[in-house]
């Protein structure tokens, strides 16, 4: 029964965490709110797009109306050393990092985790848009959540067995729409608030800002060029273009030009046209394949390059060492060294790793 275990409501102040707090409340769980405290650059607490005092203050007065308790949990200065540190390493090395994804394998589903367990909880519950289901086999599975727009499943890749055995999507089976319904039907008085975007500790800054005061030595000047090497001008640092990027390059150009790599070696920003941006051929490192290990040495899945992308079809092989080849059936555009690949067959997650390179 239901009432013999407790979950642990990750709350964000937001409607979606807030509905999954009532829904599991409802379905009789022992239900405590747990909310992270995440660093943010000093004096800008409140312009941070999560755990802002206004959100905590949303989530404590939930938890109130919900009759469950709440406390905050200090995650500052791990956010800071493993989310804001890698996503800033990222830069200098050249690469175009996500920081949802580190969040969420070692602060959500590593420290809050750990702080959920510590309570005696059973399981510990997200508003996140994706399923949890359990195979044939016994193993533990990650399904797409039913509304394709608002699916988050990408960035539960980094999920293994033991994490997602002490998992709860509530709103998983669930579209968006409905999901404000319900926050009406409960009463919650969030039931309104905007979606957070972006990344939530640049507050108000675009991200080149923050580099520029955080990482200067990701922002070194250097040319523009052509594949075939001619200068076409000056780039103010790698770190401040991304591939498949088309203004704001500062060039004149008869034909449109876009971001087809970044050479770090040479500190290189290489242009081409449009026709010039598709790729069969990648590489994908630091695999977690959700099952514990890969399907088969060869097989077909459908691959997201970052997560706005279209699923893409593709003949994914894995080397007797772990590396994973990628061939497209079609060229996809911006396939981006840093990003998040994610496999799919049927909705269900395969797993996903970071690109590590695309073939010339």
């Amino acid at each position: 029964m239901n009432e013999q275990k407790t979950v642990v409501v990750a709350m964000s102040g937001g409607v979606d965490s807030s509905v999954a707090a009532a829904l599991m409340v409802e379905q009789g769980y022992r239900v405590v709110g747990m909310m992270l405290r995440l660093w943010s650059e000093p004096g800008q607490a409140y312009a941070n797009r999560c755990c802002t005092p206004d959100a905590m203050a949303q989530a404590r007065r939930v938890a109130s109306m919900l009759g469950i308790p709440f406390y905050a949990v200090d995650g500052r200065e791990k956010f800071r050393q493993q989310v804001v540190q890698s996503f800033l390493d990222g830069y200098v090395a050249g690469v175009t990092p996500n920081p949802c994804l580190v969040c969420n394998r070692h602060i959500r589903w590593g420290l809050l985790l750990k702080h959920a367990q510590a309570l005696g909880a059973d399981y510990m519950a997200t508003g996140h848009y994706a399923q949890v289901r359990r195979g044939e086999d016994g193993r533990f599975e990650l399904w797409q959540g039913i509304d394709e727009h608002k699916d988050q499943s990408y960035v539960l890749s980094g999920l293994n067995q033991e994490q997602l055995a002490h998992t709860l999507l509530p709103l998983g089976e669930m579209e968006k729409p409905m999901v404000r319904q319900q926050a009406h039907q409960f009463q919650l008085p969030v039931a309104e608030r905007p979606d957070s975007q972006d990344l939530c500790f640049l507050g108000n800054a675009d991200y080149r800002q923050f580099l520029v005061r955080h990482a200067p030595e990701a922002t070194n000047p250097g040319q523009i060029v052509t594949r075939d090497g001619a200068v076409l001008g000056q780039h103010e640092g790698l770190a401040f273009y991304t591939i498949g990027q088309r203004k704001g390059l500062g060039i004149a150009s008869e034909q449109p030009l876009y971001v087809l790599e970044k050479d770090l070696r040479s500190n290189r920003l290489v242009v081409g046209e449009a026709g010039d941006l598709g790729r069969r051929d990648m590489r994908v490192a630091q695999m977690n394949w959700i099952a514990g290990e890969a399907p088969q040495p060869s097989f077909r899945a459908q691959v997201k390059i970052r997560y706005k992308a279209l699923l893409a079809w593709a003949e994914v092989n894995v080397a007797p060492d772990g590396a994973i080849r990628v061939l497209f059936d079609q060229p996809v555009r911006d396939i981006t060294p840093g990003q998040l690949a994610v496999f799919y067959q049927d909705r269900r997650v395969l797993g996903g790793g970071l690109i590590q390179a695309v073939a010339a």
